[in-house]
Parts: structure tokens; C-alpha cells; sequence
């Protein structure tokens, strides 16, 4: 556990020659936390920060599914605290909603070595007590929230780590034993807008239409006017 640190997934790059086992790094301030696609993540004090510093066999297709796990450790982990099932929703590729809004967010990164990966950073962070301000976010972001505001309930990032790193493991133990067919029917239980309308930009394209499901590699699948579409990699915008 750390005081300050410019990134949990930084600090988690810097230290994975020496570890051998999944460990957690937790930061109480970060200076230069980011997220996808390298955006600047805000931090209000208060706030969970977390990387799960891992080695997963597979190659990185395979690797990437931890995603869709720590999105349904996260899940559980809030419901648990808040006992507020109703309000939360997973958002396709990585955020947590609650009440419409985005709550937490996953970034994972890895470094390759040949057949696989060397090990694996999975970056959380989660608005416990605080949102950032929306004028510090880029045009057309979701708006954000906290657990805090949203459902009266305070937690401090010590014990949200207590049962978020269980909560992993039990779905890392799922995907381990029975592969991704169980994680992907439980991510799409609790989906936000499946069956609905949205729309999915990638760097050089954007797709409109209706949420269908997830593949059997955590894929989007849309179907559009110009027929069905399967998006590996997009920011989603909800219409």
C-alpha cells in the first residue's frame, strides 16, 4: 500500500520482475493516473486506486478476458458494500455504471514475451467518495459518480480492496476451470443497453446499432443497418 504514486499500473510495470505471485498495489493519491487510450484519470482524495499485478498463461487474446473479470469482481464488490444491486450495470468494454453514470473504470496493460505475456497489470479505479468534476473531462464523456453520492453508503479504499481482491479471485477461478463461457453469461446479465440502441467508435470507424451480445472473445456484436458487426476495440457512446 502506497501513500502517493504516479500510477498503481506504473508502479505495478516497475516492480514485476521481483514478484511471482498476483499481488496488489494500492495507492491513496496518484499524480498521474490514466486511462484508456492513454486519458488522464482524475483522482478526488478518497477515491480507490488498485492494480492487480498478475501472470496469466494464454496468449493475449486469452489475457485480455480479465477485463470482463475484474468488471464482475467490481459488480460484486459494490453490490456487497451497498446492497443496491438495481443501480449498478456493466458498460462494454470496461467501466461500472450505477445509477446511469460511471462509477469505476479497468485498464489493463501487459508486457509480451514470446506465446503469452510476461505479466499483466489490471488497473482499477472507483469513485468511493468523490466524482471527478466534469469540466475536466473530455466532450462527450460519460458523466461521473460516486458510490458516495449515489447511494449514501461510505467506504474507505481499505476495505473496498478487502472485497473487491476475493471477489476477483473467485471469478479468476471461474475463467481458470470453466473458461470464458461462464463469465461471459454472467457479464451479459448485467449488461447496460443490451437490446438497445448505442453507438461504437473505433480510431478510424463508427458503428450504429443495437447492442446484441458479447462473442466468446469478449468482442461487441452490433447489428446495424449494414448488417451484423463484431467491434474488438471501441469507445462506446450510449443514444
Amino acid at each position: 500500500m502506497l501513500d502517493a504514486v504516479d500510477s498503481t499500473n506504473a508502479e505495478a510495470a516497475r516492480v514485476a520482475r521481483f514478484l511471482t505471485e498476483p499481488t496488489w498495489i494500492m495507492a491513496h493519491a496518484q499524480t498521474a493516473a490514466r486511462g484508456r487510450r492513454g486519458r488522464e484519470w482524475a483522482m478526488p482524495p478518497g477515491n480507490f486506486a488498485a492494480t492487480l499485478l498478475m501472470r496469466p498463461a494464454g496468449l493475449p487474446p486469452e489475457v485480455a478476458l480479465r477485463s470482463f473479470v475484474a468488471a464482475l469482481a467490481l459488480y460484486d464488490t459494490c453490490v456487497a458494500l451497498s446492497g443496491q444491486a438495481a443501480k449498478f450495470a456493466l458498460k462494454w468494454p470496461n467501466d461500472v455504471l450505477l445509477n446511469g453514470g460511471k462509477l469505476a473504470g479497468i485498464l489493463l496493460e501487459s508486457a509480451g514475451r514470446p506465446g503469452g505475456v510476461s505479466h499483466l497489470a489490471v488497473g482499477i479505479g472507483v469513485n468511493l467518495v468523490a466524482a471527478p468534476d466534469p469540466g475536466d473531462l473530455e466532450p462527450g464523456a460519460m458523466a461521473p459518480v460516486s458510490l458516495l453520492g449515489e447511494t449514501g453508503v461510505e467506504v474507505v479504499p481499505e476495505d473496498f480492496l478487502a472485497a473487491l481482491a476475493p471477489a476477483f479471485a473467485r471469478w479468476e477461478a471461474i475463467l481458470a476451470t470453466d473458461g470464458f463461457a461462464p463469465v461471459r453469461t454472467a457479464w451479459l446479465a448485467r449488461a447496460a443497453r443490451l437490446g438497445e440502441r448505442l453507438v461504437a467508435r473505433t480510431g478510424s470507424a463508427s458503428y450504429d446499432g443495437r447492442f446484441e451480445t458479447i462473442d466468446d472473445r469478449g468482442a461487441l456484436v452490433l447489428a446495424t443497418a449494414d448488417g451484423r458487426k463484431v467491434i474488438a476495440a471501441a469507445d462506446v457512446f450510449f443514444g
